[in-house]
C-alpha cells in the first residue's frame, strides 16, 4: 500500500497534508491525501503523477512496498527541537537509506552487515570507556595509528554514514530494520560542520552502538570518553606530549589537531582525561579558548578541517558504478544522487577531465 512511503516522503518534504494539496495544484484534498497515507483510499493515476511530482520522488518509490524503519533513534541535538524537526529528520534518513539499499541490490552486491566487535561492551565506570575504545581498535586492526577518514571506515564496517543540510541537529543515529534481513545501522552527519566535529561525533555514536552503560554512568559521558580515546589512543597521544605536563600550547594542540583529527577542546578534554594536565591547567585552557572566543558559536578555532574531509562518498561511487555499467539510466542516476540531469552531466564531466 501507498501510505507508508507518501507519509515519509512528505514529512521528508516538511510539508503538512493542506500544504501538499496546494503544493499539487489542488488535484486532490488535504483530506484525500490523508485517506491515502492511512491506506484508506488509493490515488487515482493522475493523482499518483501529481503526489510525485509535488514530492520529488519516482512514482515507483511511492508504490514500492519495500519498507524500512528506524530503531532506537539518537539525535544529536540542541535542548528544544521540536518533533516536527525530528520526524523529518528521520523520513529523509529513511528515504536516502532506500536509495542506498537500492543501489547495492541493482549491481548485485551483497549489502555490507554491521561488522559488530565484541559487543556490549560493559561500561562500570567512565574509564571503561577506554578499554572499549581499545578494544574494537584491536578487533578491527588499527593499531594506534590516527584515522584518517573515519566516515569510509565506517561504510567498510558497515555502517551506512549519510550527510544532510542540518540546522539545530548534528545528526542522529540508528538501528535499519529492514523485511527479511539483518538490521542496518546508520549514522546522520552534518554536512556543512567542519570536519573535527563530524569525526567526534561519528565516533561518539560508534561507542554508543558498542557499549552498554550501568545505570549510574552517564551513557553521553561514556560515549564522549569513547569517541577520544578511539580518535587518539592514550599510547599514541603521551608519545606526543608526555605523561605530566604543567600546560600545553595551542600551537603544540594545532599540530595535535592535524594528527588526530580532533578540535583543540576535544583534545585538552582528552589530556584531562587521561591525566597528562590537571584540573586546574585544563580550567586556565577553556578560559583562554572563552577569550578567544572559540566556546561562542561559530566555534572557530585556528585550521578547522574542511568540511569535505568526512564526506561519505560510498554511496555516490555506487550511483556512477552503476550508470557507467548500464544498470541504470542517466534520469535514474540523478533522481537516486538528487541532482537534476545537467548537475549529473556536469559533474561527470569535471570527473573525466
Amino acid at each position: 500500500m501507498i501510505g507508508s512511503k507518501l507519509k515519509i516522503a512528505r514529512s521528508a518534504a516538511g510539508l503538512s497534508l493542506r500544504a501538499l494539496s496546494d503544493a499539487m495544484g489542488g488535484v486532490v484534498s488535504a483530506q484525500a491525501i490523508g485517506k491515502y497515507e492511512r491506506n484508506e483510499d488509493l490515488p487515482g493515476s493522475k493523482a499518483l503523477i501529481a503526489l510525485a511530482r509535488a514530492l520529488d520522488v519516482s512514482e515507483e518509490y511511492l508504490l514500492n512496498e519495500d519498507d524500512l524503519t528506524l530503531e532506537g533513534v539518537d539525535f544529536r541535538k540542541k535542548p528544544g527541537n521540536s518533533s516536527k524537526e525530528e520526524a523529518t529528520l528521520e523520513a529523509r534518513t529513511i528515504q536516502l537509506l532506500e536509495r542506498y539499499l537500492l543501489v547495492e541490490d541493482l549491481l548485485k552486491l551483497k549489502s555490507v552487515d554491521w561488522d559488530a566487535p565484541r559487543w556490549p561492551h560493559p561500561v562500570t565506570d567512565l574509564r571503561d570507556a577506554e578499554d572499549a575504545a581499545r578494544s574494537v581498535r584491536e578487533e578491527w586492526g588499527l593499531g594506534n595509528d590516527p584515522i584518517p577518514q573515519l566516515s569510509e571506515l565506517l561504510e567498510e564496517r558497515g555502517v551506512k554514514v549519510v550527510s544532510l543540510d542540518l540546522d539545530d541537529v548534528d545528526g542522529l543515529a540508528a538501528k535499519v530494520r529492514r523485511k527479511d534481513k539483518e538490521a542496518a545501522r546508520v549514522i546522520v552527519i552534518k554536512k556543512s560542520t567542519w570536519s573535527e566535529r563530524k569525526r567526534f561525533n561519528l565516533a561518539h555514536e560508534l561507542g554508543h552502538m558498542v557499549m552498554t552503560p550501568a545505570e549510574v554512568v552517564d551513557g553521553e559521558k561514556a560515549a564522549h570518553r569513547f569517541a577520544g580515546a578511539f580518535l587518539a589512543p592514550a599510547d599514541a597521544l603521551r608519545a606526543e606530549v608526555g605523561v605530566k605536563r604543567t600546560s600545553i600550547s595551542v600551537g603544540e594542540l594545532t599540530a595535535l589537531k592535524r594528527r588526530f583529527g580532533m578540535s583543540i577542546q576535544a583534545l585538552t578534554y582528552r589530556c584531562m582525561d587521561l591525566g597528562i594536565i590537571n584540573r586546574a591547567a585544563f580550567k586556565r585552557m577553556f578560559d583562554l579558548y572563552a577569550e578567544r572566543g572559540w566556546r561562542a558559536p561559530p566555534y572557530e578555532e585556528p585550521e578547522t578541517l574542511d568540511p569535505s574531509v568526512e564526506e561519505p562518498k560510498r554511496f555516490e561511487r555506487l550511483c556512477y558504478r552503476a550508470l557507467t555499467e548500464n544498470v541504470i539510466g542517466e534520469a535514474r542516476a540523478a533522481e537516486l544522487l538528487g541532482l537534476t540531469i545537467r548537475e549529473l552531466d556536469a559533474r561527470l564531466d569535471q570527473m573525466a577531465a
